[in-house]
Order: structure tokens, then sequence, then C-alpha cells
């Protein structure tokens, strides 16, 4: 059964479990700097999914001058292509929409076309970030 947690970074014993998943899937699979996973952990709404108890995957989202950015999408390589990253995606989504803010991400080339399937626009040019191929993608706020 598929249930996703809501917290702030106050709660110790749910944000250590996301920081395993980003750590995981960012640090060691991708090679990003530490650092960077623990950059304006205070400012987020974080989220954690659930499968039968055990966490797969987290986000989190946070308020910044563009509107609402979209971030630390990370799903544990064995639960990937199962369909639960949309089930993730659909509560941050059911969380931030009625705010009516544009809502944006910087995608990995990989995830283009799902976040596109998601009513996301690709935007400008492809750009590094943590040394990884990305592309800006915005979603304008439901009217």
């Amino acid at each position: 059964m598929l249930k996703v947690k809501v917290f702030d970074s106050s709660n110790a014993v749910l944000h250590d479990e996301a920081l395993k998943i980003r750590m995981k899937v960012f640090v060691e699979g991708q090679h990003v700097d530490p650092s960077l996973e623990v950059e304006n952990e205070a400012d987020c709404t974080h989220y954690l999914l659930y499968l039968d108890d055990r966490p797969v995957a987290t986000a989190r989202w946070r308020q910044t001058p563009k509107g609402i950015k979209l971030e630390r999408f990370a799903m544990l390589k064995e639960y990937r292509n199962k369909g639960y990253g949309s089930v993730l995606l659909e509560k941050v989504m059911e969380d931030i929409l009625p705010l009516k803010q544009k809502i944006y991400l910087h995608s990995q080339l990989k995830a283009v076309s799902y976040y596109r399937q998601q009513g996301f626009v690709k935007q400008g040019e492809i750009f590094q970030e943590a040394g990884i191929d990305h592309y800006l993608m915005v979603r304008e706020a439901d009217d």
C-alpha cells in the first residue's frame, strides 16, 4: 500500500529518512556533492512516499521569488518505473496548485518527457547543475 507523509525539516525522523534516499540516489548514484543535498532544508515542505511502511521516494518544494520550486524528487532504484513517482508528484501538486503560483523545476534530461506529460513545459537551453544536464520546466498556475 502506498502512503505519502508530509513534514518539515524539524521532524528529525522523517527528515533523516528523506536524506537517506537522496544521498543514495543523488550522492552515491549520480556523484552529486553531498553539501548540495542539504541546502534550503528549513525552507521546504518535504514528502516521503511509503510502500508497505518502507520509505521508497522523497521530494520537496519551496517558495522562491520566481514561484514554487519543486526539488529533490528521488526514487530508490528498485522502485522506479512502477508509477509510484506519479503518486508522489500528484500529492505535491494537490498541495501547491491551490496557491495559484508559477511552479517550476530543474529536470534532468532523462525526466523531461515525464514532466512534460505532467503539464510542465521546457524553457530555455540545457544548463548544468551539480555537474548534470538539466532543463528548466514550468507549469503555470491553473486559473
